[in-house]
């Protein structure tokens, strides 16, 4: 009668995670050194910086054009218009969560778009407003009718039949009523703890002897499925079913009227690691004080009687700008569930990724000997067009069951529930072999669950450790010691995505399997700096935060500088999900101004103004949404003609750079600096499908030529160049099997 999630994304599909503290390090508007040694540069002008909240929101807004594109496949749509739902509810939980303590604390220090918290709280309340209502616009003119006309009917309680009505009134007594709990208001009962995200129907009911009206309050369990199947492919939500049936809530009521409500509520973390004596408790006391945040956003039906909603709005103590009307259903994340539908023929053609090239030539039965392959060449890994489970996954496993490896350190920031790479790692430990996890617990929203394998680890036997006080350990590491004859051998994987196999499927990102003596060495002098004391700061082929990586990107633009200006090949590309940092853009900017060709690959937030006389005409900011989440980080130097190619964990943001563990790997292998650097140009070339940034901040599509003809998709040809590949290497160049 249900209708479960099958296929969905994790709720975090697009993640918003800086956390809420103004930045260590740089100042708000910092000044690079000069372009040159001995030179005088112009000071920088102040509006140089796009606000970080409106790109993010305008981010957002890229996501809501896929689910309103008629070309993008119509379950797709669904669930671009349930990402946006998720990212904006997070959004809130943070960002806005964090501009109103700044406000209500007295801290009204402007950002670096120059504009003060207040303006900025009321520019997303304005602009949010405008997207929420095109969200539900899209669903309920475009994407709910052409669901019904392929057979998914998501359909109100009035429209059913009387046989629909009855089946679901049974479902109601036997699975829905028994874990209902209305919650009366009047003198002898509060109003109720309204929890963060959930979904609640306001109900007035009438006393029929005293002819009082009173209030309750009945929450929508989370812990049933979203949508009910009335028959089959005709779905009701479940607010509605128990919105029929509520004079069995209250008998001997009058029920005059119900109307469904949600509330977003502050749930960022604030832990001191200074004052805690055991993180791990710390941390879960903050997990239980979340519950109870303050509401940053009332959404309601915009048919509710103005009378309840007065007393949601003052009972939560919110003002009317963080009111939004919207009409019926509420929280479309659950189209989550509508996505996850059996239906093929209205998702994006099915794709199976391979074996990675260097691991295998050919597809067979049996998994690839990594440390074979390793031993001969680098490898680089680019999921998911590479399959995680034969690359990542299968390094772990095998090393986890080889009696010559000897040790395994690893660092763990997100993975699934049923990680096959946990489950290494505690067979590792079982066998006996020294294995380290650097689990980092504060990963936002996924605290509860890295607190759960944390402890499940060390009961294992595995040592178990969280970072370094004050810092978020979110670069991606292992790093595998095995005894080869006489000699111990170190083999790393230093990767751009967390080591979770059901994102590697949805996520794109990059790894490098290596046993380069240099890498082994730096990856065992970092893990040595988080479990213990090491206080190294310099690395051979890593550039790390919070130390060094910042400064190392920005000498290596200024460099670029230096060969352009010398008449060698000089140019900057950068693919990541977000920058806003103030050193590095300067930079950028210091690059344009003397002549260096700067391309940007940003997924979401950028606040680069690309395109200004004077200032960054030779800046072009791109951007790529589609059915991968683009999520690796690149960063390419001409270096003077010897390209300098890094891969790695960082984004340009302040978290990243001053409160994180971060570190980037310098990719030496020919072969795959220049496929790195051709991925870049293709990502950033006018013939491909991308939004350019413009320099007032706006995104404009490009998806067709002058003459209509779709431009060229990224993710299409990567596709499709993985599936020929596999087809030479199955047959062979003629034809014929090999």
């Amino acid at each position: 009668m249900s209708l479960t999630v099958t296929g969905s994304l994790p709720r975090r599909t697009h993640p918003l995670e800086e956390a809420m503290a103004a930045p260590v390090h740089p100042p708000a508007h910092p000044q690079p050194a000069a372009v040159g040694p001995g030179s005088d540069a112009e000071p920088l002008p102040d509006d140089r910086f796009l606000d970080r909240e409106r790109s993010w929101l305008a981010f957002n807004e890229r996501v809501l054009e896929l689910a309103e594109d008629a070309a993008t496949p119509l379950l797709e749509r669904a669930k671009f218009l349930a990402i946006f739902a998720s990212n904006l509810d997070e959004f809130f939980m943070v960002r806005v969560a964090g501009l109103k303590r700044r406000i209500a604390t007295g801290v009204a220090q402007r950002s670096a778009s120059g504009l003060q918290p207040r303006e900025v709280l009321d520019l997303i309340w304005t602009r949010s407003r405008e997207l929420m209502a095109r969200h539900a616009a899209c669903f309920q003119q475009d994407v709910q009718p052409e669901l019904a006309a392929q057979g998914i009917e998501l359909v109100r309680w009035g429209e059913l039949t009387d046989k629909e009505q009855g089946r679901l009134l049974t479902l109601f007594r036997q699975q829905i009523f028994p874990v209902l709990t209305p919650l009366a208001v009047d003198p002898a009962h509060p109003f109720p703890y309204i929890s963060g995200l959930s979904l609640n129907l306001a109900v007035v009911v009438r006393n029929p002897v005293s002819g009082h009206k009173h209030f309750a309050r009945v929450k929508v369990p989370q812990s049933l499925s979203r949508f009910l199947e009335a028959s089959p492919q005709r779905y009701v939500p479940l607010e509605d079913v128990m919105g029929a049936h509520l004079e069995e809530l209250f008998p001997g009521m009058e029920v005059l009227a119900h109307h469904a409500f949600r509330v977003t509520r502050n749930e960022d973390l604030e832990v001191e690691e200074d004052d805690a004596e055991n993180l791990l408790k710390a941390l879960e006391k903050e997990l239980m004080r979340r519950r109870f945040g303050p509401p940053v956003r009332l959404e309601v039906e915009e048919s509710i009687d103005p009378y309840v909603l007065d007393l949601l709005v003052r009972e939560l103590n919110i003002s009317q700008a963080e009111v939004y009307p919207l009409p019926g259903p509420l929280d479309l994340t659950g189209l989550f569930a509508v996505a996850g539908l059996d239906r093929p023929e209205l998702k994006y053609p099915k794709f199976v990724a391979g074996t990675a090239r260097g691991l295998t030539d050919v597809e067979s039965a049996s998994a690839p000997d990594i440390f074979a392959a390793v031993r001969e060449r680098d490898v680089l890994l680019h999921h998911p067009y590479d399959s995680f489970s034969t690359s990542v996954q299968a390094f772990l496993e095998q090393a986890a069951a080889d009696p010559d490896v000897l040790a395994i350190k690893q660092t763990l920031y997100r993975t699934s529930g049923d990680s096959p790479i946990v489950d290494a790692l505690i067979d590792a430990a079982e066998a006996g072999k020294q294995v380290l996890v650097l689990v980092e617990i504060k990963a936002r929203f996924d605290e509860q669950a890295n607190i759960k394998w944390a402890r499940k680890l060390e009961e294992s036997g595995c040592h178990v450790v969280y970072g370094l006080v004050g810092l978020k350990t979110h670069s991606k590491l292992s790093l595998v010691v095995r005894q080869e004859g006489d000699v111990l051998r170190r083999y790393a994987h230093v990767g751009t995505g967390n080591y979770h196999p059901k994102t590697a499927r949805l996520y794109e990102d990059l790894g490098l399997l290596t046993c380069d003596p240099q890498v082994g060495a730096d990856l065992s002098d970092l893990f040595n700096r988080l479990s213990g004391y090491s206080r190294r700061e310099s690395y051979r082929r890593l550039l790390v935060a919070p130390r060094s990586l910042r400064q190392g990107l920005v000498s290596r633009i200024h460099d670029e500088i230096d060969h352009h200006l010398a008449g060698r090949p000089a140019r900057v590309q950068m693919k990541l999900n977000s920058v806003v940092d103030e050193a590095v853009i300067d930079a950028l900017y210091r690059a344009s101004q003397a002549g260096v060709p700067v391309d940007v690959w940003v997924r979401g937030i950028c606040a680069i103004r690309p395109g200004v006389p004077g200032l960054s005409e030779n800046i072009r900011v791109r951007s790529v949404l589609g059915r991968f989440l683009e999520h690796s980080r690149v960063f390419v130097f001409a270096n003077g003609g010897d390209p300098e190619v890094w891969i790695g964990s960082a984004d340009m943001m302040h978290r990243n750079l001053d409160r994180r563990i971060e570190a980037l790997v310098r990719v030496t292998d020919p072969a795959h600096r220049a496929e790195l650097a051709g991925l870049l140009e293709l990502g950033t070339a006018d013939d491909t499908e991308s939004w350019h940034l413009g320099p007032d901040g706006s995104w404009q599509r490009h998806s067709v030529d002058e003459e209509g003809r779709p431009l060229r998709n990224v993710q299409e040809l990567l596709i499709e160049s993985r599936q020929r590949s596999r087809r030479v290497a199955e047959w062979g160049p003629r034809g014929r099997s090999v």
